[in-house]
């Protein structure tokens, strides 16, 4: 198989998984474009941990991550089987580039995971491998994360970055019902984007204290996290389309990138 390239999306909240609109008809578009991977391994917000840890249940069950929301969404299933084969191929990658990593074989899967999954690939028939985040290392951390793990691309895994663009849940809450876009999370946006196309893997992974707002749109960084994975798996010279860049409410930009 070819190398594949990667992917980074912009999850929304749970309620994608009913009515997912313009982000789920891009991430089914994604899908359709690649031929069917082995597997894939998601790197997601929901899951974090001090050290790289890897899914390794070959039957993962549901993890209903969130409260308050309509009992249809408690009802969901996504019966995608797991990969431990490809677990342990991501842990032995980890460890030859000197990143000590750990496999769960209890972990199911989060809504960070199965909301994009259900409409790239609906049948639920491609293993499914997730890989936590670590909020207290750095970006550049999660840069060599994805460089370690660059050569599942060319065995047939699909690397995905399950996070947000922008992140704020509170600026969220209190704008529901309005419209337009938050100026600093258009800036936060732009500034992103531009530092993507530029390749600027160090820059970006200053963005912290470089970025415009970036506080602001992430009080907490691990939704911001995937995306260095993804962009480190990529390589260097991965052509760059960024394929959705809609928002959800006027605080949470739902960018979705596409790297190779």
């Amino acid at each position: 198989m070819n190398k594949l390239p990667t992917l980074f999306l912009s999850h929304g909240s749970p309620m994608h998984a009913i009515n997912a609109g313009k982000a789920g008809e891009v991430w089914a578009a994604l899908a359709k474009q690649l031929p069917v991977p082995k597997a894939v391994l998601m790197v997601t917000a929901h899951w974090e941990s001090n050290l790289p840890m890897l899914s390794g249940n070959a039957k993962p069950s549901m993890i209903y991550d969130f409260g308050g929301f309509p009992q249809e969404l408690y009802k969901i299933a996504y019966p995608a089987p797991g990969a431990p084969e490809v677990a342990a191929r991501a842990q032995e990658l980890l460890k030859a580039a000197g990143i000590t990593a750990g496999i769960d074989g209890c972990r199911g899967m989060d809504h960070g995971t199965w909301v994009p999954l259900l409409k790239m690939y609906p049948d639920a028939n491609v293993p499914v491998v997730q890989l936590s985040v670590q909020p207290a290392m750095n970006p550049q951390h999660h840069v060599e994360v994805g460089r370690a793990l660059a050569s599942l691309t060319r065995e047939g895994v699909l690397i995905v970055g399950s996070g947000h663009l922008t992140h704020n849940l509170r600026d969220w809450m209190m704008s529901r019902g309005q419209q337009g876009k938050a100026p600093y999370a258009v800036q936060f946006q732009d500034w992103v984007h531009q530092h993507i196309v530029a390749h600027d893997v160090d820059g970006l992974a200053r963005y912290r204290t470089d970025a415009p707002e970036a506080v602001r749109a992430h009080p907490t960084e691990e939704h911001f996290l995937p995306l260095f994975v993804a962009v480190g798996a990529a390589g260097d010279d991965a052509k760059v389309e960024r394929v959705f860049d809609g928002f959800e409410g006027n605080a949470l930009a739902m960018d979705a990138y596409r790297f190779g």
